[in-house]
Parts: C-alpha cells; structure tokens; sequence
C-alpha cells in the first residue's frame, strides 16, 4: 500500500527488497520451521548448483527510507509462525 501511495503522490516506479539484512542458511530455515510447526521438513544436502551466490542477503533500507515502510517481524522464528498460521487457516491459498 505504501508503495501505490508512493506512485499516487507521483514518485516514480521503484523495486524494493523486504529482507531483514540478515541472512540465513537453508539449514537454518529448515530447522527453524520444524521447531515453529512441530513437524520435519524433509531435505536432503546436495552440492551448490553452478551460478548459486555463496551468500545471499536482502535488505529493506530503502523501502524503509523511501516509503517509512517497517517490517512488523524482524525474527526468522516469527515470521516461520505467522506464515505458518496463515497457512493452516486458508490451506488452499488465497483461493479458500
């Protein structure tokens, strides 16, 4: 919303990230879900793919600075939950 309100105003088209500037492994991802849900994530550890970054972090300064934007969940545990709950309430989508 903060972004169409942007362009209302006249502010020209912008992409913005709205990563927390940490990053986080796959792994870490991984566990931090099935500590939030309860259940195991089912994975299995294979090679880097060519062309995969070695780190990969995306930061939301600039929404932040150009839009007043600001996350409402900063903690990875968090956001795994509210997604989560989300989920469980509309089980297939935004269709239901």
């Amino acid at each position: 919303m903060l972004a169409l309100e942007a362009l209302e105003r006249g502010s020209p088209t912008a992409a913005y990230n709205l990563g927390s500037g940490r990053g986080y492994s796959v792994l870490e991802v991984i566990k931090a879900a099935e500590k939030v849900t309860g259940q195991k994530v089912p994975y299995r550890v294979g090679s880097r793919r060519t062309g995969d970054p070695a780190v990969l972090v995306a930061s939301a300064e600039k929404a932040i600075e150009e839009l007043g934007w600001r996350p409402r969940y900063t903690e990875l545990e968090d956001i795994i939950a509210t997604a989560w709950q989300w989920h469980r309430r509309k089980p297939r989508g935004f269709k239901g």
